[in-house]
Formats: C-alpha cells, sequence, structure tokens
C-alpha cells in the first residue's frame, strides 16, 4: 500500500495544490486559458506522438480491444442518458448526465496517471482509448443537442462539424502522426526530439495543476441528488463492467489494467464545458467533476492496490 500511495499521492497531490492555490489566489478562471492551450494543444500532443512512434506496429491492430472498451463506455453512457431522460423528461438534460457516467477524464488524467502506474507501455492504449472515446463524445454532444431542440445549422453542416472537430483534434492529429511514424520506423532529429521530451515531462504537472485550479474556481454550492446514481456509475460500474469484458480478451496485463485504469477516472471537465456551452445543467456538471474527483481519490488508489498485490 505504500507503494501505491507513494505512486498516486505525488499526481494527486498536483490537483491539491492546484486547488489550495485557485482557493488561496482569487484570480479569473480567464486565467487559465493559455495553460490549457499549452496542454491541449502543445504538450499531451507531443507525449502521445513520443510514445506510439516507439511502438511496434502489430500492437495498434487489436481491434477486439477497441471493440470492447468502446462498447462497455458507449452501454454506461446510453444507460446514464436512458435513466436521466426517465427522470427529468429531457433529452438535453439527460445527454449531460450521460457524460457525467461515462466521459473520464482521460485527457488530462489519463496518460501521467497510467504511464507512472504501468510504464510507459501503457501509452498505446491509452491513446487508442482516448481518441476512439473523444471521437464518440465528439460525436454524440451535438446530435443530442439537436434532438432536443438545440440546432441552429442544417444537418448536412452539422454532420461536417462534427467530422472536422474529430479530424482536427490535436490528440487525434498527434496519434495519426505518431501511428505513422511507427509504421515507416521514422524519428524525428536530435534537438526536435529532446523538445518532444521536455513538452511531454511538462504534461502532467500542467494538466493535473489546471485541473485543481480549475475545481477551486467553481465552487461546490450543493450536492445534486442526480449524483447519488452518477457518481457509482463513473467510479464502480464503469470499471467493474471494463474489467469484466476486456479480462476475456486475449491482451497483455498492462492494456487491460489500463483499460479500467481509463474508466475509473473522473467525470472529466469537459462535460461542464460542453454544458456551459450548451447552457445546460451547468452548475450540476461542475458538482459532478468536482465530487468525482475528490472520490475518484479513494477508488483509483485501491484499484491500484488491487493491480499491486496480484488481485486483479
Amino acid at each position: 500500500m505504500l507503494q501505491v500511495f507513494g505512486l498516486v499521492v505525488p499526481l494527486f497531490g498536483l490537483v491539491v495544490l492546484g486547488y489550495i492555490s485557485g482557493r488561496l489566489k482569487k484570480l479569473p478562471v480567464e486565467g487559465l486559458a493559455w495553460l490549457n492551450f499549452f496542454i491541449v494543444y502543445v504538450a499531451l500532443p507531443a507525449l502521445f506522438f513520443r510514445l506510439l512512434s516507439r511502438t511496434p506496429v502489430e500492437e495498434f491492430g487489436n481491434t477486439a480491444y477497441l471493440a470492447a472498451t468502446t462498447a462497455i463506455t458507449f452501454i454506461v453512457f446510453w444507460v446514464c442518458v436512458i435513466i436521466g431522460r426517465w427522470r427529468s423528461g429531457d433529452i438535453r438534460v439527460a445527454s449531460i448526465q450521460g457524460f457525467a457516467g461515462a466521459y473520464g477524464n482521460i485527457g488530462y488524467m489519463g496518460p501521467p496517471l497510467a504511464i507512472a502506474a504501468f510504464g510507459p507501455e501503457a501509452g498505446v492504449p491509452v491513446a487508442l482509448v482516448f481518441c476512439i472515446d473523444n471521437s464518440m463524445h465528439f460525436a454524440h454532444a451535438p446530435l443530442l443537442m439537436a434532438l432536443g431542440g438545440e440546432r441552429n445549422t442544417s444537418i448536412p453542416r452539422l454532420i461536417g462539424g462534427i467530422l472536422w472537430k474529430i479530424a482536427s483534434h490535436p490528440f487525434i492529429i498527434a496519434t495519426v502522426i505518431g501511428i505513422t511514424a511507427a509504421v515507416y520506423s521514422w524519428q524525428p532529429p536530435g534537438p526536435v526530439n529532446d523538445l518532444l521530451e521536455r513538452l511531454s515531462a511538462a504534461t502532467a504537472p500542467c494538466a493535473l495543476f489546471a485541473m485543481g485550479v480549475t475545481a477551486a474556481l467553481r465552487p461546490l454550492k450543493h450536492v445534486p441528488v442526480e449524483l447519488v446514481w452518477l457518481v457509482p456509475i463513473k467510479l464502480l460500474i464503469h470499471p467493474l463492467a471494463m474489467y469484466a469484458v476486456v479480462s476475456q480478451i486475449d491482451v497483455p496485463p498492462v492494456w487491460l489494467h489500463t483499460a479500467v485504469l481509463m474508466a475509473a477516472l473522473p467525470t472529466a471537465t469537459n462535460v461542464f464545458v460542453i454544458a456551459q456551452s450548451y447552457d445546460v445543467w451547468k452548475e450540476r456538471a461542475s458538482s459532478a467533476v468536482v465530487i468525482s474527483t475528490a472520490l475518484s481519490i479513494l477508488t483509483v488508489t485501491g484499484f491500484l492496490y488491487l493491480v499491486q498485490v496480484g488481485v486483479v
């Protein structure tokens, strides 16, 4: 257990430091804009490229793994949407609740935590799960909001916008370039590689610190009743379902553990961004992010401990 604490304390400690800093220094939330830009458009793409470009090509063809991980997240998402639709009667509110129950913080927390826990070989499953899951979420948000009545454009333009958002996302571009480099056994020149290494090293501290600051700047006013079922689905049912299915596939243990860890991560901050952009369930989405992140310190630590002692 001490080894597990030694692993998670520095990572979650960055989140706590960010939270404390955000509470002590009342800077406007807009001050995070450039830091978030650096993380999303510079540091994380550099990390994904370095990990993927050095990976044996045959590891990218595990379609059973991709199908299983995608299906579980897809099912969890729609279960939450159906429950939310039944309770609220509003497909737009239910959609945000679906994201809260299935869309984990796989961008900010996924790569640094998985690589710290399982080594660089976790980089490939992290990148693949991230790209597929994000593409699914990018497609569902505008479509479901359109079904709920929030459509300001034609269907062809809506679909074109979805495809462009997927194709132009920096993580997905970095993944495509990294896989292409692996296929052709190409590595960037020494100085460029050194730059990419420095950018990659900055990913975890910047992303986790920014996450803590973001939570501090969106104070928890009350606990929405919906979180009584959404948070357990996100932190417990999602990873348990992922383990039950992926453990039946012939994949390396690191791939299995990475899939479960990605499913066990708390609700992504992007869920609040989606809610804010459509002006739906905003404060409750923020509460889902804060509460699930706080509780994930226990659940993620517990999962890593079970991995450490060989139970899973």
